[in-house]
């Protein structure tokens, strides 16, 4: 990290891994501009840790899912003399179910929150990163982007590669800047996410094994964009499955993870 004070954006920084960027950022000299829906919550985090690390911390009541809230949040960090060094695109939240199950109006709010925002996020910041030749910016994906599609959360997949492409070609684009991008893809990882969709009592089934608590997510993640690292598996059962699904032929990989994504994917 540089000596210099920078700030970091965090979407979704009012629970589990956007709260725990908030966290370890923090303590590592970070000012932070937080953004979720929950203002309550969010005002509570920046208060203990602007008093905790002497820091300044920003909170941001905003819903990214109205495609208008990335231009309000820029024009709103630009009325504060916020300059952002850091994006992290963290907020998210799955849709349970087969892809008739929702209506038109629920996947458009998910492809808002999830792919548009982040990228349009992107795109207006980096400008300004790349006239100052630093920024990092971390795209919080998934496993789920790395292995083949399943039945049900259908766009979940979808969208997490995209994420995975996309910082790719960031990433190269923007490599002779000091500019770092990188997609971070965890597993299952401890926070709310299988609580707010509903899933848990599938999940809870699971072996403890394939789990990961928010902290080790988090600081794998920090280290990987600041290495360079553009995309970035989080812990070695992790790491396994995307090895072994990039060795088997697809057809049996599909095979495979769509056995498996039974035991924690709903569907009718």
């Amino acid at each position: 990290m540089s000596a210099i004070t920078r700030t970091a954006l965090i979407t979704g920084a009012s629970a589990g891994i956007g709260e725990e960027f908030a966290r370890q950022l923090a303590a590592a000299g970070w000012n932070l501009a937080l953004c979720a829906r929950r203002m309550d919550r969010l005002e509570s985090l920046a208060e203990t840790l602007s008093t905790a690390h002497g820091i300044r911390a920003e909170a941001f009541a905003c819903d990214l899912n109205d495609a208008a809230a990335p231009t309000r949040l820029l024009h709103e960090l630009q009325q504060r003399g916020l300059v952002i060094d850091m994006l992290i695109n963290n907020a998210g939240f799955g849709l349970p179910g087969n892809f008739v199950d929702n209506d038109w109006d629920t996947h458009r709010q998910f492809l808002q929150l999830m792919l548009s925002a982040p990228t349009e996020l992107a795109h207006r910041l980096l400008p300004a990163m790349r006239q100052r030749n630093f920024g990092r910016i971390i795209n919080v994906s998934s496993l789920a982007g790395l292995v083949p599609g399943t039945a049900g959360h259908t766009l979940y997949s979808a969208v997490k590669s995209y994420l995975i492409k996309f910082s790719q070609s960031l990433a190269l684009e923007n490599r002779d800047r000091d500019i770092h991008v990188c997609a971070l893809c965890p597993g299952f990882t401890y926070s709310e996410f299988h609580d707010a969709n509903g899933t848990r009592p599938m999940v809870s089934k699971m072996p403890k094994f394939m789990w990961m608590d928010a902290a080790t997510v988090v600081r794998q993640g920090i280290a990987a964009v600041e290495a360079g690292k553009i995309v970035y598996v989080t812990g070695r059962f992790n790491k396994f499955v995307h090895s072994l699904v990039k060795l088997l032929p697809d057809k049996l990989a599909l095979k495979l993870v769509d056995r498996r994504s039974k035991t924690f994917r709903h569907r009718n």
